[in-house]
């Protein structure tokens, strides 16, 4: 797995279940196409794959 994430957020969260809207907050994205670099690693991958519908994932180096 690459060390770092770039996670961005492409659909806005208006309208998804409260879950949804607090994993958005806590991966660090507020408006559309802000993104967050994140280390690779299980509970991010996890939160990633619960909101996978508005938010877009890239491998980035360090």
């Amino acid at each position: 797995m690459a060390k770092n994430i770039k996670v961005t957020l492409v659909r806005s969260p208006i309208g998804s279940i409260p879950k949804h809207r607090k994993t958005i907050e806590a991966l660090g994205l507020n408006k559309l196409n802000s993104f967050n670099i994140h280390k690779d690693n299980g509970a991010i991958r996890g939160m990633i794959k619960l909101v996978r519908h508005l938010v877009t994932v890239e491998e980035v180096a360090e």
